[in-house]
């Protein structure tokens, strides 16, 4: 049986709890789904749960500020499905979705994606190997158990997060065996260009320097300017080998951590076939959207890091501005009474986007991580390397989409997630054109994996 709302919220993250607070507060029917147990997002993850006594300072007071907007959600009257997937979403506005036993459909008249972002994925070579992941499950871990690895632990890649985890991490008691920057100096100088937009927020500057400057404080290992990172070990990670200064070095390691920023999850815009824009900064695709989050579909808006990576506080404020805009779009408010309340928050909002361009621009992906080597595993859930894509581009392979004719590449349970990005820029080596023209995969649903017993229990399904 169907349920009509009149906004659906996807996402239970800054931007999705900001925007179905703020739609609600309008008297605006709102739904949010969030595949977590409770609300939060990866940014305040188990913010309601954690234990502040132990992790408070380890964590910080930016991820604490995740608890007044998860109050002020969970004191609106929106209506709650935690542990709820969506795996399809209409134009029309009608979402398919599954709380793990039933599938089940819900109509919207607009609909809010706050799916976030993704850690990009970091192909080298022993990424598959037990014992290497991306640092930001190292950081799911420490929020929702206290987890820590277990052993010597090396941290590769770049951006604020590296050095963020690397503190948490070591604060909590893990054993840093090195951090292995691969930003250059040559990168610091080519970003200086944006260093006066970005005083705008100088609170990160400020935050960003003071995270380094306590891993010096701590004596931590941290080794700049490397390149041609891997994993190597039997059966499991053993050591880290890398190479700086034209000298390779290895690293015993139990546990190797990875990061190369984040990119926006476009799962749903694409699904939906929202017009899409390349970013070449930092080398990713995103929505194309106007200051309220509207995209070209008429029905979707989308608010947060899915249309553009800005940070967890200049989501919130595009979640506010995503649901003021739904109140108006519904009729609750006037365009004078949505733009008089909206401007503080797009002030806010631009503010901290100024620190953006210095950011992007300082951390950009390294070259191999774009292309990696033949031999290294691009595609994890159908077994693809670098090396087989560059074949079947020889036999005739033109993009991401032909590309699943010759290898699935793309159609395992990821759905394109772990190497959508990766195959488009090995495809666009290879053929010695820009990405923007290679493109990226068509989405179908499900864009999540759902059974078929959900599905056959789909008509008698209550919403």
């Amino acid at each position: 049986m169907t349920k009509n709302f009149d906004v659906a919220v996807i996402g239970a993250g800054p931007a999705g709890l900001a925007a179905a607070t703020e739609a609600a507060s309008h008297g605006l029917s709102v739904v949010l789904f969030d595949e977590q147990p409770a609300p939060g997002g990866q940014i305040y993850r188990n913010i309601e749960g954690v234990d502040r006594r132990r992790l408070g300072k380890i964590l910080d007071e930016d991820y604490l500020k995740g608890a007044d907007i998860t109050k002020a959600f969970r004191a609106s009257s929106t209506n709650y499905h935690s542990g709820a997937t969506v795996w399809r979403v209409d134009t029309d506005g009608s979402l398919a979705w599954t709380n793990g036993t039933a599938a089940q459909i819900t109509n919207a008249k607009r609909v809010i994606s706050a799916t976030g972002a993704l850690e990009r994925p970091v192909p080298v070579p022993g990424w598959t190997l037990p014992g290497v992941m991306g640092a930001g499950a190292a950081q799911i871990l420490l929020k929702t158990a206290g987890m820590v690895p277990d052993g010597p632990t090396v941290i590769a890649g770049n951006g604020p997060l590296l050095y963020l985890v690397a503190n948490q991490l070591f604060s909590a008691g893990t054993e840093i065996a090195a951090i292995l920057e691969t930003t250059r100096f040559r990168d610091y100088f080519g970003a200086a260009r944006y260093a006066f937009g970005a005083l705008k927020a100088n609170e990160y500057l400020s935050k960003g320097n003071r995270m380094m400057q306590e891993l010096k404080r701590k004596g931590l290992r941290v080794q700049s300017g490397t390149t041609n990172v891997r994993a190597d070990g039997n059966e499991k990670l053993e050591t880290v080998r890398f190479t700086a200064n034209q000298e390779e070095y290895e690293i015993e390691a139990s546990t190797l951590l990875l990061h190369q920023g984040v990119v926006p999850n476009v799962q749903i815009t694409r699904q939906m076939g929202a017009t899409h824009e390349w970013y070449e900064p930092q080398r990713y695709w995103r929505p194309v959207t106007d200051e309220w989050g509207a995209t070209s579909v008429e029905t979707l808006a989308v608010a947060g890091d899915g249309a553009g990576i800005f940070g967890a506080e200049a989501a919130a404020a595009a979640g506010q501005l995503a649901g003021l805009d739904a109140a108006h779009r519904l009729g609750k408010i006037d365009e004078l009474d949505r733009d008089v309340k909206a401007g503080p928050l797009l002030r806010e909002r631009n503010r901290l986007a100024g620190v953006r361009p210095l950011l992007d621009h300082l951390f950009q992906p390294t070259d191999d991580i774009l292309r990696p080597a033949d031999e290294t595993l691009v595609c994890r859930c159908e077994e693809v390397t670098a090396g087989d894509i560059r074949e079947c581009v020889a036999e005739g392979a033109t993009g991401p989409n032909q590309l699943k004719a010759y290898t699935r590449c793309g159609m395992g349970p990821c759905q394109g997630r772990m190497c959508g990005l990766t195959v488009a820029e090995v495809i666009a080596d290879a053929r010695d054109k820009p990405v923007e023209e290679i493109g990226y995969y068509r989405l179908r649903p499900p864009i999540k994996p759902i059974t078929l017993g959900e599905l056959a229990a789909m008509e008698d399904a209550v919403d």
